[in-house]
């Protein structure tokens, strides 16, 4: 269903040329839901603008939906389904009115467009709000319009940009049942992108990972997680002990990346549920009291700290506070793109 190799794209910054995307290959088959995870700035966005041909590739080629992206964009437009992560709804219309106002913009009748409307409206649980004005709908309600908007002329490739930011954990337990429903009821390809990383796990075929512009690693959830070396272990102890505690758990065989913080020891053993009991009789002999264990086995953000060496939920606060360059030469030409 998306076939890209060499994808790339570069931005004037601050002066200087700054390459976004570097490169970036990938393949997503019919019937599969593919998360694109990665933090700001890392080309996440550029990429899925470019498949989407709301930017023009620097270089690379790419099939999409079985249109060549460079040659066809128009025919790519026809066979995807695309919702923002702003939306692209009118506040001031009714519910009914908008979908079908962009039905009629697909080219379907305006009894078609009722029709596809009110199906798709019962689908995802919006049929008791065609009355209702746009800006009076909640964040949920609003989200699943966007979906219902992208869905109305039956694409067989749906792009969904962050569906759920913003979103309360009720609304987006509820989107994950209506996203997961497109690929085991409808047979639709979702190519998701995401800054959550439960959210990805919960739902997603395979991820894809992307930082500095290439991907990095690709693979099912369990796949990418097992790349990670072991469960990571947090006890605790008072503070007079930790340095103690620290020495105990070099002991313990194939332990590894200890730190101390605060009456608390980190490590990462491949299997905790050995480990713990093992270094439990070793603080009992040693005298030293305990006041908490955790065992945590391999996470998403595991994945992404040992792939870049950061936590994307630190990637995401750094890129917040200070936007890199691709970032905000991408957004100054979104803008423009925008007006135009």
């Amino acid at each position: 269903m998306i076939e890209a190799r060499g994808l790339a794209r570069t931005f004037r910054a601050r002066g200087r040329t700054v390459e976004a995307v570097r490169g970036v290959d990938l393949d997503v088959a019919a019937g599969e839901l593919v998360g694109f995870l990665g933090p700001n700035g890392a080309g996440k966005t550029t990429t899925l603008r470019m498949l989407t041909t709301l930017l023009k590739p620097t270089a690379g080629e790419a099939t999409v939906a079985g249109c060549d992206l460079a040659t066809d964009p128009v025919g790519v437009r026809r066979r995807i389904g695309y919702v923002a992560q702003g939306g692209g709804t009118t506040p001031e219309l009714k519910v009914i009115e908008e979908m079908v106002l962009q039905g009629r913009f697909y080219g379907l009748s305006k009894s078609d467009a009722a029709a596809r409307a009110a199906e798709l409206m019962k689908r995802l649980d919006v049929a008791d709000l065609d009355d209702r004005v746009i800006k009076t709908l909640s964040g949920g309600q609003r989200r699943r319009l966007d979906v219902a908007l992208g869905l109305l002329h039956d694409p067989r490739l749906v792009f969904l940009d962050e569906p759920s930011t913003g979103l309360d954990p009720q609304s987006r337990a509820n989107l994950w049942g209506h996203i997961k429903a497109l690929r085991d009821e409808h047979d639709t390809t979702v190519f998701l992108t995401t800054h959550y990383l439960d959210e990805a796990d919960a739902l997603c075929d395979r991820i894809l990972v992307i930082d500095n512009g290439k991907i990095v690693a690709q693979g099912t959830p369990n796949e990418l997680k097992a790349q990670v070396s072991g469960d990571r272990v947090e006890v605790g102890v008072p503070d007079e002990h930790v340095a103690a505690t620290a020495e105990l758990v070099t002991k313990l065989p194939d332990a590894g990346e200890i730190t101390t913080v605060e009456g608390t020891v980190r490590f990462r053993v491949p299997r905790g549920d050995t480990a713990v009991p093992e270094l439990l009789r070793a603080l009992d002999g040693a005298d030293i009291p305990m006041t908490s264990v955790q065992v945590h086995r391999p996470s998403l953000d595991d994945v992404f700290l040992t792939l870049t060496g950061r936590t994307l939920r630190d990637a995401e606060s750094a890129a917040e506070s200070e936007p890199a360059p691709a970032a905000e030469a991408e957004k100054k030409e979104k803008e423009s793109t925008d007006v135009a």
